[in-house]
Order: C-alpha cells, then sequence, then structure tokens
C-alpha cells in the first residue's frame, strides 16, 4: 500500500541492478549496497514540554548548555574537560518535567476549548484552542563511523516560529510553519565515543500564519541524512520531459552536485531511467570536475520508448536513479520519481495528454479529527481515497505547501494538485519560502500548477502587481514548465494585478457571473476557477438554527456567497474555459465555524465532516463528477413528533428520471435537471422512502431511507484487518449506533466507550460535530447523529489489537487488527 513506504525509518541505498529474462517479464535481484547515503527517520523518542523556558543568549560558541547539551567529557591533551554544561544559559534538565512522545505531534490538539476572543487572527477562525510555547529535546548518538560525512537534519514542517539548538549551539531560527527548514550539524554532532548529542526545538506558537486551525508543534515527520561530502545537493534533481510522443518521450535530468571539501573532485555522474517494475530503460554519464566547497549543475537528455503517460487515471511513474562516482566507486545515489505527461492550460480550458480535461477539485486544509494537524501517512492517504472515490481528480493544498508525502501519494493515486504557497511577499523570507515550495515539489506529476497566494487584501493594487510580478518571476526562473495562478476574489481587473499571471483565478466567479463578464472583455484572459461552493452544512441536520447551531443539508442559508452542491458545476460544463472547479472544502476542518462563533469549534463547508463521514452534498458532486447512476435522497426519515407535518423529499441524481415511493404508494416521477436537486413536497408519515432512478426508461439504482427504531448496538467498521507493526500505521474504525434490524439511528448520539489489549493504542476520537467540546484524546466519544471513529495506531510488535465498544443499555461489540512486520 502506497501509505507504508515512508512510514518507517528508511536507508535510500542504491543497488546493482541485474535483469535476468524469466517467462518474459524481468525480475530484479539484489546485489551489493553501492552507498551509504541515508535517510533515517527521526521521529521516535522525543521529551516534550509545554511552557516557556527561559534560555539566555549564549556570548561564545557551545555555552548554552543546560537542556542544549549534556555533561560530557571530552579528551583534550589527554585532560578531561566538562564541555561548557556548567555554564547553564539554559535551565537544567529534569526529566520529570517532561513527557515522552514520538513525532508527528500536534499539542494543541490536546487542549482545552477557551471562550477567547483573542485567539487567532480573528475571533473563532482557530477554533478557540490556544497555541503558547513548547518545547522538543531528543538525546542520541553517532557512530564512530560517521565521521567525515555531511550529516544534516530536515524538519518537514514545525508550526512555528521554530529555534533550534545542538550540544550547545544555537543553530538558527525557522518563521514558517509550512515550509521544510535544514540544518548541516556535521560540525557540532559527537561521534562515537565523544559523547551523546543534544537536540533541543523551542517551538512558539503564539502567533498565527492563517485564519484556520494552525496546530503548534513539530507537526510533520524529521530526517537524519546522512550523505558522502561530495553528493547531489538538497532538492538537487529537476527531471522535465519537453518532447513526448506516443513513440518516445525525450527526459531532461539537471543534477546539482555539491563538493564539501577542500580538493577539487573529479566526479562522475550517472543517471538511470527505470520504470515500476525497476527495468532500466536508458543511461546517461557525464564526467566533470568540481572544486573545493562548490556545486555543479549537469544536464543530461535521455530517452523513453513508447511512454507510459500519467494522469489522475492511468497514473504510470518512471524514476530516475542517480550516481555518484569518485575515482570508479560510488559514493552517493539519489531516486527521482516523474511522470510523462503534457499540461496545458490556456484560454479554452485545461488540457492533459492533449485532451480538454476538467478539473474536478477539492479545496483541503490538512487536519483531520482526533489528532489536529500531526497526521500519520496513512490518515493522508485515507483522506485522499476519500476524495478519489467519489469523484475527484484534483487535490487544491489550502492555503499552503502540504508535506511532501501527501503529494507522493497524489502522484501514485492519481490526483492533480494546485499547490498553493502561503502569502503574497517579496521579502527575502518570502521569497525563500516560495523557492524552498518549488525546488522541493517541482518533480511531482499531479502538480499541474502554482498558486501564489489566496486571497490577499492587495490584489488589484499596483504595489501588489508589483510584489506578484517579482513572485511569478522566481517560479519561472525555478520552473518554466508550469504556469501560476492567484486565488483572487475581488479586484480582478484593477491594478495591472491580472495582468501579470499566466492564469487568472477565480473564487467565486460565479458571483453575478464575473467570470463571464470578465471573458467577454478580456476575450484572450486564461481562467481558472481556484475556489467556489462554500454550501455549509452540519452533517445529519435539516433546519437552519442560531441555537442550536446547526446549518441544514436542504435549504441555503449562510454564508450568502455560495449555491447548493453541484450547481456551480453546471457553469464549468456550459465553459469550458473555466478549466474545472476547486469546490471549498472536501472535510470539514477546525475552526473558521461561519456562520457561527462561540461555542462552535470548527468549519461546516466541507461535503464530508471532519471524519470523513458523507454529507448530503457529497452525493451531488459524486452525481457530477462521475458515471456511476447516482440516487441520494434526504433527509433521514425518524421524524417523532412530526407526522403530518410537511417534509419536501431532496434529491441529487444524475439519472435521467427518479420516481420516489412512499410506503411503497408512487409519490411521482421527476425529470432530472443536469446538476440541480430534484424536490417531492411530502407530507411525514413513518415508514419507507424509496427512490428509483432510471437512464432511458432502465431501472439502474435506488435509495432507501427507512424510519428506525431504538438504538440497540453498537457496529464497529475498521477500514482494515491488517496493519503494519511498525509504531505508524493507523486504523480507522468508523462506529455506527444501529438499531435491531442493524439500520443505523440517524438522530442517535450515545456515548461510546473503547477499551484497546494488544500492541496499539487510540491515538485519537472525534464524530464530526463542530460544536463539539469534547477532548479528542479520550476513549470515549459520543456519536453524532449515529456515527463517531476511534483511531488505532500499532506498536512495533507483531500480534493482535483488540478494540472494545461498549454503550449504556446496548449491546457492546469488538473489532480484531492484525499487526504484522
Amino acid at each position: 500500500m502506497i501509505f507504508k513506504q515512508k512510514i518507517v525509518s528508511i536507508l535510500c541505498f542504491s543497488f546493482v541492478l541485474s535483469f535476468i529474462q524469466t517467462e518474459g517479464k524481468a525480475q530484479i535481484t539484489q546485489q551489493t549496497p553501492l552507498s551509504k547515503r541515508a535517510k533515517e527517520n527521526f521521529d521516535q523518542s522525543w521529551q516534550f514540554h509545554k511552557g516557556d523556558i527561559a534560555i539566555k543568549r549564549a556570548v561564545k560558541a557551545g555555552g548554552y548548555g543546560g537542556l542544549t547539551d549534556v555533561n560530557v567529557k571530552v579528551e583534550t591533551n589527554k585532560e578531561a574537560v566538562i564541555a561548557y554544561a556548567d555554564v547553564d544559559k539554559a535551565a537544567t534538565y529534569k526529566p520529570e518535567d517532561w513527557k515522552e512522545i514520538n513525532l508527528p505531534h500536534d499539542w494543541c490538539v490536546e487542549g482545552t476549548f477557551v471562550n477567547d476572543k483573542s485567539i487567532g487572527s480573528a475571533p473563532a477562525v482557530s477554533g478557540y484552542l490556544p497555541g503558547g510555547i513548547g518545547f522538543y529535546r531528543k538525546e542520541f548518538e553517532i557512530p564512530e563511523t560517521d565521521k567525515g560525512k555531511k550529516i544534516s537534519i530536515e524538519f518537514d514542517g514545525i508550526f512555528r516560529n521554530s529555534t533550534v539548538w545542538v550540544n550547545g549551539q544555537l543553530f538558527g531560527n525557522h518563521q514558517s510553519g509550512y515550509t521544510p527548514s535544514n540544518y548541516d550539524l556535521t560540525d557540532v554532532l559527537r561521534y562515537g565515543n565523544e559523547g551523546k548529542n543534544v537536540i533541543l526545538v523551542k517551538v512558539d506558537a503564539t502567533e498565527y500564519e492563517g485564519w484556520w486551525y494552525e496546530g503548534c508543534g513539530i507537526y510533520r515527520h524529521v530526517w537524519l541524512n546522512k550523505t558522502n561530502r561530495l553528493h547531489v545537493g538538497r532538492f538537487g534533481t529537476y527531471v522535465t520531459t519537453p518532447s513526448i510522443t506516443s513513440d518516445k518521450a525525450s527526459v531532461n535530468m539537471k543534477t546539482t552536485i555539491k563538493n564539501e571539501q577542500k580538493e577539487a573532485k573529479n566526479s562522475t555522474l550517472v543517471s538511470k531511467i527505470v520504470d515500476k517494475n525497476g527495468v532500466v530503460l536508458d543511461t546517461k554519464t557525464s564526467t566533470q570536475v568540481i572544486e573545493p566547497f562548490s556545486s555543479t549543475e549537469i544536464l543530461q537528455t535521455g530517452d523513453i520508448q513508447k511512454p507510459l503517460l500519467w494522469s489522475p487515471e492511468t497514473p504510470n511513474l518512471y524514476k530516475v536513479l542517480t550516481e555518484v562516482f569518485e575515482n570508479g566507486n560510488i559514493i552517493d545515489t539519489y531516486e527521482t520519481t516523474f511522470g510523462v505527461r503534457t499540461v496545458e492550460i490556456n484560454r479554452n480550458g485545461v488540457f492533459l495528454n492533449g485532451k480538454l480535461y476538467p478539473i474536478k477539485g477539492t479545496c483541503n486544509h490538512q487536519d483531520f479529527a482526533g489528532i489536529g494537524v500531526a497526521l500519520p501517512d496513512k490518515i493522508n492517504w485515507y483522506k485522499l481515497k476519500l476524495l478519489k472515490d467519489m469523484g475527484s481528480n484534483a487535490y487544491r493544498c489550502s492555503h499552503h505547501p502540504p508535506t511532501h508525502e501527501l503529494l507522493d501519494m497524489c502522484d501514485q493515486m492519481g490526483l492533480l494538485v494546485l499547490d498553493e504557497n502561503r502569502m503574497l511577499s517579496s521579502s527575502e523570507d518570502g521569497i525563500k519560502d516560495l523557492e524552498t515550495m518549488l525546488y522541493r515539489d517541482r518533480n511531482h506529476p499531479s502538480i499541474f500548477m502554482w498558486s501564489l497566494e489566496n486571497e490577499e487584501a492587495m490584489q488589484g493594487t499596483v504595489m501588489g502587481a508589483r510584489i506578484l510580478e517579482t513572485m511569478v518571476e522566481t517560479s519561472h526562473q525555478i520552473d518554466p514548465t508550469r504556469k501560476v495562478t492567484a486565488a483572487m476574489n475581488h479586484a480582478r481587473n484593477e491594478g495591472g494585478y491580472s495582468d501579470v499571471l499566466d492564469v487568472v483565478g477565480y473564487n467565486y466567479g460565479d458571483k453575478e457571473l464575473a467570470y463571464v463578464k470578465d471573458k467577454e472583455n478580456h476575450p484572450d484572459r486564461v481562467m481558472f476557477c481556484t475556489e467556489g461552493t462554500s454550501f455549509v452544512s452540519t452533517r445529519g441536520e435539516y433546519e437552519n438554527s442560531w441555537w442550536p447551531q446547526t446549518c441544514s443539508n436542504s435549504i441555503l442559508w449562510q454564508p450568502g456567497w455560495g449555491p447548493y452542491p453541484g450547481e456551480d458545476w453546471a457553469d464549468v460544463v456550459k465553459y469550458p474555459y473555466l478549466g474545472g472547479l476547486f469546490v471549498w472544502t472536501g472535510f470539514d476542518y477546525r475552526g473558521e465555524p461561519t456562520p457561527f462563533t462561540w461555542p462552535s469549534v470548527a468549519s461546516q463547508f466541507g461535503f464530508m465532516d471532519v471524519c470523513g463521514f458523507p454529507k448530503d452534498g457529497y452525493y451531488a458532486y459524486k452525481a457530477a463528477w462521475t458515471d456511476i447512476p447516482t440516487v441520494h435522497i434526504f433527509p433521514h426519515w425518524n421524524w417523532a413528533g412530526k407526522e403530518g407535518q410537511k417534509m419536501p423529499v431532496h434529491c441529487y441524481t444524475n439519472c435521467d428520471e427518479v420516481e420516489l415511493f412512499l410506503n411503497g404508494k408512487s409519490i411521482g416521477r421527476q425529470k432530472a435537471v443536469p446538476y440541480k436537486k430534484l424536490i417531492w413536497d411530502l407530507v411525514y408519515k413513518p415508514g419507507k422512502l424509496e427512490a428509483r432512478g432510471y437512464k432511458a426508461g432502465k431501472l439502474v439504482t435506488k435509495d432507501i431511507v427507512e424510519t428506525t427504531t431504538a438504538p440497540a448496538h453498537v457496529a464497529l467498521n475498521s477500514d482494515v484487518n491488517t496493519i503494519k507493526a511498525d509504531g505508524c500505521d493507523v486504523a480507522i474504525i468508523k462506529v455506527s449506533i444501529k438499531d435491531a434490524k442493524g439500520r443505523v439511528v440517524p438522530t442517535a448520539n450515545n456515548l461510546v466507550k473503547f477499551s484497546i489489549e494488544g500492541p496499539g493504542k487510540i491515538i485519537g476520537v472525534a464524530n464530526g460535530n463542530p460544536s463539539s467540546h469534547e477532548p479528542d484524546k479520550a476513549s470515549q466519544r459520543m456519536a453524532f447523529n449515529g456515527y463517531c471513529i476511534v483511531l488505532v495506531q500499532s506498536d512495533k510488535q507483531a500480534g493482535e489489537i483488540k478494540i472494545k465498544a461498549l454503550s449504556e443499555n446496548l449491546k457492546g461489540t469488538e473489532v480484531v487488527i492484525k499487526t504484522i512486520k
């Protein structure tokens, strides 16, 4: 399964591949490792302290001591000395003040909701969970055999404003919570019997970067990288396919080689293009003298005969295996995954591999139920799969670069990506963050366009246009193969702002048909719908109410800028030049609880809730985006006390006609209008609703909604029966409350208590209720309108995990998940 490729500790060895022809198939035999480049997962065995700790600035190197170091005896001229540890510019380490954790980690989600309007960039937007300051500390050893290598640490994401010390040395600060940071530790590490090493990371999340829940802590992976001093640079390859025909694709490979030694080095670069089976398709060799403490970019061009194209339907991938030789010995290796495809975005629309390809996309923040922003890789995979399964072919990273594992998954699963820079800025830090995103991500075939900003206040201003133009030119220089856009919600025709873009992004361009009017006035403008819909709904609720705070799945209410789900797709079909659409949003997310404030703590924009349970709007897009015959009727049919009252029944469908029945009697047959919902006016009577969908006069699908009886038992449904015993893999267990006939009770809110046995742990619980203040780090959860979830993560032992679920006056149940090495 693709999500397991980068979860555990990874050693990136290159192998000599020999191919033996057996029954017409190429097989790979593994021989001696050629290199000792290592990418080691550094997530395990950290200590965490919540709260600030005073650390005075040291005026001499290595002079911090205390938490930033350990007392280590260093042999100098045969005399033992204490290396700065008694200076104590930092407080002394006391184990009782710290707790053991593994990364990724979000301490904010562990907190208590506070009705404080000052939290975040505006009232309510951060979800009423306070940030603060925390420290992460880890002691580790480096073997003597690593002496002489280049050793660096890569933090994929820390929110935010992180400061790093290693062995008493202040190493640096990184402000952004969304771009990776890297530190070369080679000089300050202790090797072998020199002693232990200490890394201390201060995370100051008292400030914010966006207007949504952002979390706190080292919430993405950490890696320890070890290379030869002659090696491929960080993000050191750039692979493009400038010429593609059905017979051949040319592959340009730019490789940056760094020489971090005091002598010039005569290096040989070998680049092998291989297919998914490891078969070498082409090999290119170049020799170059690289001067001391310098880097050189080497361009090579290879070919792929009869290339298999990448697309969401056929996500075919290739790799470039890079080998660096010195004196006939391989001293470094590097792998780059790429795909062969063409993307053209012009005034007529988006074209993938030469064919018009409407983008069926969703905007998404990075958090998930129960765990905040500290997502195990499996959870990212799970979210993407839910989107893919309902017909989406694209993902917008709102509003910042994602973790790189998500992009790997999009490459492999087949989802196009609009990769988005955090904010409009041409400052030194702003350009550095943009460059980091571009260099890190530009080899991913899934990325079809860059977005440089979202809904900035300076859109349409002359100054904003100057800033944007600098960012556009930076993007073109680093990646000339992709066009750039900005997600604009106003002033698209002012200040020359749109003129510097390759593609003008329209957020909510359906308002007064702004994108149609602009096309009439600017016929050569290249447009794209970067964001739309914003239909708010609470899963399982069918009344708009300020108290209790619920948003109906049936009736438009707040905010005033969005249509019903699916309706905006009609514009994309009618006006193909719009290129497609990114729906706001695929999933609910923490914070921004429009139209409410306290006590609501989460958004309701998603067509799935924060747990991934579908709302009714989910089926509007499934009907619009797939050819699967779809009929979905709502609301539920449990309305005790409303007998005899009017109760409209709504339906999303892609069938030609739908006939509705109540208790076996036809209520009427309606012709469907594409992307519009059907409505029947009924008087409520308990029983069975059935909708039958017809295409060309034939029955092709149906949907049934029944009045249930009282809750009788708890049901558990795990997404998998087996997970890896790697301390990282996760099972997502759906919990439902059912009646005696096994039907989910759509109004059930029973408290469910969980217990676990075996080599695993509960890492989060949730129910999709945007006003719930229950703790997510717990062993119980109330169901919300029939459902909740529990997330179970493996330990590192093989065996069986048994999860039991109990609820008062209901029959309990259990599920067993095997963990395997």
